[in-house]
């Protein structure tokens, strides 16, 4: 099931690893990421966030593990920390970011405490060095939707040595405030860039922005949703 409820591919039935699996999993993230620069790629950014495979490996609502893969926060980090010691030794920690959303529960991956996952993984990536830390604020909970919160990517920023990215519901004022207050280095822009191909044009003019639509987002038209947004005449 795609995150816009479109279904295109029927997928065989979800089955746990078995834990002498995990290593070859591993290997895939090496392997891939090594295929990336070879295409000529600059680095590459670690997806584990919102319910992918990393994720469900970290949320203790989804991790119901017995080995050593599972249980405690740190073992249900040990996965994902392992995927990002593999790629960084492969292609180098300067090249290397991971995005992770430990507040939210896409594909009902959530964690009874994303605060204490979200800090223990913010302090262990201080090991690899790897380039960026790219995190999605508290606010957005589930898909397309920003909710009233009270909780702060702040102790994450705070634990984390290198690059701090947020994302999640920004626009152009929020975002420049984020920069200047130190909440993060970058902000990181998903819907209104892909409906905008201008949009640091737009902002640096204060211009309208060009509204998305959502229900292109995960069609397979190579031109529908992705190139048919209009830059600014």
């Amino acid at each position: 099931m795609r995150a816009n409820g479109k279904d295109f591919v029927d997928f065989s039935p979800p089955r746990a690893l078995k834990t002498e699996e995990i290593p070859q999993i591993v290997n895939d993230f090496r392997l891939a990421a090594r295929n990336a620069i070879n295409a000529g790629f600059d680095g590459v950014e670690i997806h584990g966030a919102h319910g992918y495979l990393v994720d469900q490996f970290m949320k203790d609502s989804v991790n119901n593990r017995t080995d050593q893969y599972g249980g405690t926060l740190e073992n249900r980090c040990r996965f994902p920390l392992e995927v990002v010691e593999a790629v960084a030794d492969e292609i180098g920690a300067d090249r290397v970011g991971i995005r992770l959303s430990p507040f939210a529960g896409y594909l009902e991956s959530s964690d009874s405490n994303p605060e204490a996952l979200g800090v223990y993984m913010a302090e262990a990536l201080n090991k690899y060095s790897i380039l960026y830390a790219h995190f999605v604020e508290p606010r957005m909970v589930t898909v397309g939707e920003s909710v009233a919160t009270n909780k702060s990517l702040l102790p994450m920023r705070k634990a984390f040595k290198g690059a701090f990215l947020v994302a999640g519901g920004y626009g152009r004022d929020d975002g420049n405030e984020a920069i200047t207050s130190g909440k993060a280095d970058l902000v990181v822009y998903g819907r209104h860039f892909l409906a905008n191909p201008d949009l640091p044009r737009r902002f640096e003019l204060n211009a309208p922005l060009n509204k998305y639509d959502r229900d292109t987002f995960y069609i397979p038209d190579p031109v529908v949703g992705y190139t048919d947004y209009p830059f600014l005449e």
